[in-house]
């Protein structure tokens, strides 16, 4: 069964096409990866199906129903602009975009305490965002986008900025959650590299609106394409996708 499902959607923003007619269907718990350039529309997609923006033409379903408000509730979001408060400590900030979320004070500080002790972050609770690196105020926020359970999960580039040792366990932790909750997760990267050893499918979308150009296994897309883009998808970034 398909928990996502994106059907013919278009968008453009004044002379700016920014998708054309991208359709994809996202199985129930798994990882999938939504992959392109910069200017591909991935970031578009993904804001239209979080309903921060509507589609010009085309629909959204979720978990077979028409995308509506009160879905909002069932998906965790973490924006590739990253945003903490830099002066506001980690157990507050939490505590707060868990109230955000719809959550009662008790349930935001069990859901924040849970995950942080899962994540090894306890300490952390009176820390200040500035005095974190990165790769911990990466954890940080996807800590909040967990803590209301969320039954579908975008990460849009995750693993950027991340030392190679921190955005592996990135991916085990990723694959931790889809097996521990059944939670449906799409992740969005401008490179198939960072998702290669995680990815059950992906959809590879072309710059300047022109669409899907692959969807298959990582695995099998260089030996199912000719297509020089895909090929470059396949070699491009860390080094981790062979050369099939």
């Amino acid at each position: 069964m398909n928990f996502l499902e994106v059907e013919n959607v278009s968008k453009s923003f004044a002379e700016h096409r920014a998708l054309t007619d991208v359709s994809m269907e996202v199985p129930e718990n798994s990882i999938f990866g939504l992959l392109g350039p910069n200017g591909a529309g991935k970031t578009t997609l993904i804001r239209i199906i979080n309903q921060i923006s509507m589609p010009d033409s085309g629909e959204v379903r979720l978990n077979g129903e028409k995308l509506k408000r009160e879905h909002i509730a069932q998906i965790g979001y973490l924006p590739e602009e990253r945003g903490l408060y830099k002066k506001m400590k980690i157990g507050e900030q939490l505590l707060y975009l868990a109230r955000l979320r719809g959550l009662e004070s008790g349930q935001a500080l069990q859901a924040a305490k849970h995950w942080m002790t899962r994540l090894e972050m306890q300490s952390w609770w009176n820390k200040k965002a500035e005095e974190l690196s990165k790769g911990m105020q990466q954890k940080v926020q996807l800590v909040a986008a967990l803590m209301h359970d969320p039954d579908l999960l975008i990460l849009d580039e995750p693993s950027a900025g991340l030392d190679p040792v921190t955005s592996r366990k990135l991916d085990e932790l990723i694959v931790e959650i889809r097996a521990m909750f059944g939670t449906t997760i799409v992740v969005v990267s401008h490179e198939l590299a960072s998702i290669y050893d995680i990815a059950d499918r992906v959809i590879m979308l072309e710059k300047q609106a022109q669409g899907i150009i692959a969807e298959g296994a990582p695995r099998t897309l260089a030996t199912t394409s000719a297509d020089p883009r895909v090929k470059e998808f396949l070699t491009r970034g860390t080094g981790k996708v062979p050369i099939l």
